[in-house]
């Protein structure tokens, strides 16, 4: 089709080729469109363009987030490895780990921190990511580990974890604001890294997919909390089951609602620990 032919096409037929199907205009032919009598074919000349824009947009924003993977794949280092965590607020669960290793090059549209991102994004993205990987790890501190050592120390521990089950391992790690003891390869702290890094944004997306899915199958072994709903958070949903069932295996004895529903805080400490 040529850019003189749109004007001869009917308005639907526009709008199947170019808007339901993506197709490409001809050459000349947004110019065609956006000054054809017809106010259909001009709307779906906006339409084009904005389109147009916001692809443009978002690979701009994908370059910024790749900022830190250019240079080193620049330089050879082709398994750069992202790892992060999610699960550290809950009451209950485990903390989950993903740590990915990212093809060179890789741009995957939409991928940022997964708390920016709705339930539908973050699953529709997770199988593109996997596609695009080297490899994937996933790593997980238990309900017994988080109330032994601590949930930070536990948050790390899943990290390390995520790391070690990645085959083959990265050349070079970046990771969300920490540092892990025990890995052998270069690291890289970065604030606010799943937000900055296409690999640590990436790795976040798994985990978060990957604990709602646990939490989703753990509903069903441990019924009336709602876990699949709220994933264990503190929610006034959870919070009402927790003090009409009390605590079941999955809940962190060391986190004070949990402690409180099973009595292990004396009343006058009650009000410290508010």
């Amino acid at each position: 089709m040529r850019a003189e032919d749109l004007r001869r096409t009917p308005v639907p037929e526009l709008h199947r080729l170019f808007c339901e199907e993506d197709r490409d205009l001809p050459s000349g032919g947004l110019t065609a469109l956006k000054q054809d009598p017809r106010a259909g074919a001009r709307a779906i000349a906006e339409r084009i363009e904005k389109r147009n824009h916001e692809a443009q947009a978002e690979g701009r924003r994908l370059t910024r987030l790749s900022a830190f993977e250019l240079p080193l794949w620049d330089q050879g280092i082709l398994h750069v490895g992202g790892v992060d965590e999610v699960g550290m607020a809950p009451l209950a669960g485990p903390v989950i780990a993903a740590a990915v290793i990212l093809r060179p090059g890789t741009r995957i549209k939409g991928v940022n921190d997964s708390k920016q991102l709705t339930p539908e994004e973050r699953d529709a993205l997770e199988p593109e990511i996997r596609e695009n990987c080297i490899a994937v790890g996933i790593g997980r501190a238990e309900v017994h580990e988080i109330d032994t050592i601590n949930i930070y120390r536990a948050g790390l521990l899943a990290l390390r974890r995520a790391v070690e089950a990645l085959a083959p391992q990265p050349q070079h790690l970046l990771v969300d604001a920490r540092r892990l003891d025990g890995l052998p390869m270069p690291q890289q702290a970065i604030i606010k890294g799943d937000a900055k890094s296409i690999t640590i944004g990436a790795a976040s997306i798994v985990a978060k997919v990957h604990r709602d899915r646990l939490m989703a199958q753990l509903d069903l072994q441990y019924p009336g909390y709602g876990f699949a709903s709220h994933k264990g958070y503190p929610t006034a949903e959870h919070l009402g089951a927790l003090e009409r069932l009390g605590a079941c295996e999955l809940h962190r004895r060391s986190f004070t609602p949990v402690a409180k529903a099973l009595g292990l805080i004396p009343e006058q400490q009650e009000l410290f620990a508010k």
